[in-house]
This record gives structure tokens, sequence and C-alpha cells, in this order.
């Protein structure tokens, strides 16, 4: 893979660069979720809207597929209140991790289509389709989606014991040292996974993969010492960065991360073209009325857009997206076909 390759696959640039919500407008003061859903209903005469004028009348589960502590579940965690405060109801987190996230978004993508049970995703998403010869469900057929949320720029971070300070000292130990080190991700064929072996690539070294079941337990790792280098994004790696737990080495971004100033991006260490992240989007189910997948949208991106939740999210690394249904279904497809490109072109298989 050349490096200019590896530069179009990635969803930096989407940070910072929110998009345009073309659905009614935003639930805002003066007017429920409720009653939004039923002025949209009165364009939309096809569309029964007994369902979003009742909705939603009890706990809503949101499900993480992923473990406890990794960055998706901090995600959820940062929004938890402030949605479950919007709906009007409990938003209750329920973190299903395994297989690279195909646990818990098959639970997902088989629920009851009525609202109660919706999936907060990644980039592995869109990069299963490609490593997973037959998963039991199809990324775009079987859920509608609800909105894309944020992304982030992954950190390349070792464990302050490696003899390595700067990106060209760690290749220059991976070169004379081959397979000896190691990489920790949250599992195969995730973002992680995927930006080390792009790594791998483009310095022409030999490191040696290990797989977990989310990004929380890699860090945890990591930090002890059991792993010696990860990529993963600042809601995870930050707090062990600022303890100096784990060392810092670079940005895998264009542009260097306001929440971590003195970390320098990849080409400014010397490597070129190593640059990823992941995005997080929610999902439900495919068959989810749209009435009501209109009042999770409106929702969603009222938290996501509210200043404490704002702000929390970019102090931790991470631009805001927020976008429509339309416009993340559109994005889906397209991040599909990209990753399937990289993943053949690196030979990437899960373990």
């Amino acid at each position: 893979m050349h490096a200019r390759d590896a530069s179009h696959v990635t969803p930096a640039m989407w940070r910072g660069r929110p998009l345009l919500n073309r659905n009614p407008p935003v639930v805002g003061a003066g007017i429920s979720a409720a009653a939004a859903a039923l002025l949209y209903c009165a364009s939309q005469l096809t569309v029964p809207c007994a369902h979003a004028a009742t909705y939603p009348e009890k706990p809503i589960r949101l499900i993480v597929p992923f473990g406890a502590g990794g960055s998706a579940d901090n995600l959820a965690r940062t929004m938890q209140a402030a949605w479950s405060k919007a709906l009007g109801t409990p938003l209750v987190i329920d973190n299903r991790a395994g297989a690279s996230s195909i646990i818990g978004t098959d639970i997902a993508a088989h629920a009851p289509a009525d609202g109660y049970t919706v999936l907060l995703t990644t980039t592995t998403h869109s990069t299963n389709p490609s490593l997973i010869l037959k998963l039991p469900y199809d990324a775009v057929k079987d859920f509608a989606m609800v909105s894309l949320l944020v992304s982030q720029p992954n950190l390349l971070c070792v464990h302050p014991s490696l003899a390595a300070k700067t990106v060209n000292e760690l290749v220059n130990l991976a070169k004379a040292k081959p397979n000896t080190l190691n990489f920790a991700s949250g599992g195969s064929g995730s973002s992680p996974h995927l930006s080390g072996e792009l790594f791998k690539i483009i310095t022409g070294t030999q490191i040696t993969h290990i797989p977990y079941k989310g990004t929380g337990p890699a860090a945890i790792d990591l930090a002890s010492g059991q792993a010696q280098m990860m990529f993963a994004g600042p809601l995870v790696l930050e707090s062990y960065v600022r303890s100096g737990r784990v060392r810092a080495l670079a940005v895998a971004d264009l542009r260097r991360l306001p929440a971590l100033p003195d970390v320098p991006t990849m080409a400014e260490s010397g490597v070129a073209g190593v640059e990823s992240g992941t995005w997080y989007g929610v999902l439900a189910p495919a068959a989810v009325p749209r009435t009501v997948i209109a009042i999770l949208n409106r929702t969603l991106v009222q938290v996501i857009k509210s200043p404490d939740v704002e702000a929390r999210l970019i102090k931790q690394g991470v631009g805001i997206i927020a976008s429509s249904p339309e416009e993340f279904h559109r994005y889906m497809i397209a991040e599909i076909a990209k990753w399937a490109k990289v993943i053949k072109q690196a030979n990437i298989r899960p373990d």
C-alpha cells in the first residue's frame, strides 16, 4: 500500500467538520421529542405516527459492542445522562463485547424493531464485511442509520519501559529486533489493529499483533507493560498519557491534538502516511419506524451539540459530526468500499 493511498482511508477528514442535518429541525426549547415527531408526521401522511406519539414509554437499551473502559464505552457514558434527559426515559448501557464487535452488533440487528434497542458502533462496522466471510447480519441492510456522532484520530503510544522516545527510535528498534516488539489492539480488524498494520507496511517493520476484546483491556495491558505499543484514540489513552503510565509518540493525523499539543503528528515525526482514526455512530434495527428514527436523531444531535457534552468531547480530542440518518447511510456505504480496498491491499485477515 502506498502512503498516499493510506491517507485516504481514515475518517480524519470529518474532525471538526459537522455535517448539515437535512432532517426536520432538532428538538429545541419549548417542544418535546414527541411533539416534534407529530409535526413531522403531518407532512408525511403515509407514515404511521401512533407509535411516535407515545415513544419512548420505557427505558432504551444502548448496546456497546465493546468492553467497559474502551473509547466507545467512554463515549456512551459521556452522553448517557444528557441523552436520557432529552428522551425523557432512562438510557441503559449494555456492554456486549467480543468477536470484533460482531456479538453485540448481531444482538442489535435482530432486536425488536420498536426503537428500544439501539447500537453504538465504530469503524469496525465498516471493516468487518471485508474481514469476516460470513457475518450473521448485513452491515447496511439490517440497520437504520441514526447519526454519526464524532471522530477521533489515533495516538501511537508505548510503555515507558520501551527504549523509544520518538517514532524514529521506535522504527529503528523494531528493525533491529524483528518480531520481538508487540502492539496491542481492541481486536482483529479494529481501528487500532488496522493502524498498526498500516504502520508496519509504511515503516517496513515486523511487529507482532496482540488482539484484545476491546481497547479498554488492551490499554490496561499497555499501561502495565504487558504490551509494548498501541494505536488508539484519546478517549481511551489520554488519561494514561497524562498520568505517565504510557508515553505518547505521535498523533496519526495531519494536525496535533488540542488536548495534547506537545505530541507531534506522524508526519512531523518523519513517517508520512500513517493517518488513522475512528468514527462513532448510532444504529437501530432496519425496520424501526422512520418517525422513531427521527426522534432518536433529533435528541442525539441535540445532546452531541450541547455546550457541556461538546466541550467534554472536544477536550478529549474528538471532532463533532452529528449527521442526519441519510448522510450516515451514504457515509457507511462509502466507508465499507474504502476499507475493503485497504484490507485487500494490506492482506489483512482476522486472527
